[in-house]
């Protein structure tokens, strides 16, 4: 089976990464030079800098990013993400992985990512919403509800939502509810959208182990993070019947062979912030979570947690990507010759943009829906794109991650051609 892992080396830059993936993508669909050089390039990078005002009267500056692949499918989609780590870089790499998962779901949008370089944990919520408001401010003229749709994304929730909505709407004068998705359901947000991309990995779990024979009402899942992404597929799929028999977060990890409590967990990281203090379980090293022996590995934390340097200690069945680009190209050469089989995370952590989507839709038609109707219009999508990428997977004896990717630049492909170059 063909792969999209290149032999070279780039675990230090997430761009260089995404552009040979999109190479092995092009030259897998035998893409046209002129579309592919369109492709590597992102149609417009703004960088900020602002001053902002600290709860002890000073002044600091931060660097801000807000990035856009491509529009040619339809508007730019993708989060907001505060870390130390944000880089221009790894904004483009993001914004490109953004504009092929919106192509394999069948969204009409393109890919964008924003981040502001900071450390959210540090700060107070007053600077938060400070940072927030004045770094709309600074992008405010490449944003907006046909233009770009900026949602949430690590370090970043409803609220920073809802202050980014309320910091556009005073700018033009009236509320405008459009200009991001992922807010409260007070002001124009959607039902089910919190949970909506551990929801949508939970179903691709589901529809893989159907495929694999391996019975989910006892797979052994592993998780690595336990945000509202891991957390919220560990809640489903425990639902399901699957044992959790593992969670790590950036403090240490938990295992527990005979299962863990989710429930009790998910309300215990609400009161205490972490989970690797929880009761009645043996807490181990964050990373021992990978090596874990289990049916299922679901890397839901930050990009490039399996590298070519712990591959080989990786001994799960199947990984399904929760996080953006938390498999090197190296690790997954490594990852292929063990045999374990990789779900990507265009395809698998899509439901969040799936459900940004139709939150859009529900705020331009003033029509909201229930969360009955949002779940099942987003389980429908899953499991259609799932089906999609698999049987192009098997018809061409490929990897899941080229399928995903071949389809997806394929259809981003076919809208430049129909759209034409300008002017």
């Amino acid at each position: 089976m063909k792969s999209m892992s290149p032999t070279a080396r780039f675990e230090d830059n997430p761009l260089q990464i995404a552009l040979k993936q999109l190479a092995v993508a092009a030259e897998q669909i035998n893409l046209e030079p002129g579309i592919h050089d369109k492709l590597k390039h992102c149609k417009k990078c703004v960088i900020v800098s602002f001053p902002v005002k600290t709860d002890d009267g000073g002044i600091k500056v931060f660097t801000g990013y807000r990035v856009q692949h491509n529009t040619d499918r339809g508007p730019a989609k993708g989060g907001i993400r505060y870390h130390p780590e944000v880089t221009l870089d790894l904004m483009k790499a993001m914004a490109m992985l953004m504009t092929w998962k919106c192509a394999v779901v069948g969204i009409p949008y393109g890919g964008a990512k924003g981040g502001v370089v900071c450390d959210p944990k540090a700060m107070s919520l007053g600077e938060l919403e400070r940072m927030t408001r004045r770094y709309t401010s600074e992008i405010i003229d490449i944003i907006g509800p046909e233009r770009d749709i900026p949602a949430p994304d690590v370090a970043t929730n409803p609220q920073v939502m809802a202050w980014m909505m309320d910091t556009y709407s005073m700018n033009k004068g009236h509320a405008v509810p459009g200009v991001v998705t992922g807010k409260p359901i007070s002001i124009g947000g959607s039902a089910g959208r919190l949970e909506a991309t551990g929801r949508g990995l939970a179903f691709i779990v589901r529809e893989s182990a159907a495929k694999l024979n391996i019975p989910i009402q006892g797979a052994r899942i592993a998780i690595q993070g336990f945000g509202n992404v891991g957390g919220g597929a560990a809640a489903l799929l425990s639902a399901m019947g699957a044992k959790i028999v593992a969670i790590s977060e950036i403090d240490g990890g938990i295992i527990d062979e005979k299962g863990l409590p989710v429930g009790r967990l998910l309300a215990f990281r609400e009161k205490n912030g972490s989970v690797p203090e929880f009761e009645d379980s043996q807490r181990v090293d964050r990373d021992k979570i990978l090596e874990l022996d289990c049916d299922f590995l679901l890397p839901c934390a930050l990009e490039n947690a399996i590298t070519g340097e712990n591959a080989q200690a990786v001994s799960a069945k199947v990984i399904v990507e929760g996080a953006n680009a938390p498999i090197t190209p190296e690790a997954e050469a490594i990852l292929a010759s063990k045999g374990i089989l990789v779900f990507p995370d265009i395809l698998a952590n899509a439901g969040g943009v799936v459900v940004s989507y139709l939150e859009w839709v529900q705020g331009l038609q003033e029509l909201y829906w229930s969360e009955e109707e949002v779940n099942s219009e987003l389980e429908k999508v899953m499991v259609r794109s799932f089906n999609e990428v698999y049987d192009l997977a098997q018809k061409e004896k490929v990897s899941m991650r080229l399928a995903a990717y071949t389809l997806g630049v394929g259809k981003v492909a076919e809208a430049i051609r129909v759209r034409g170059i300008y002017p």
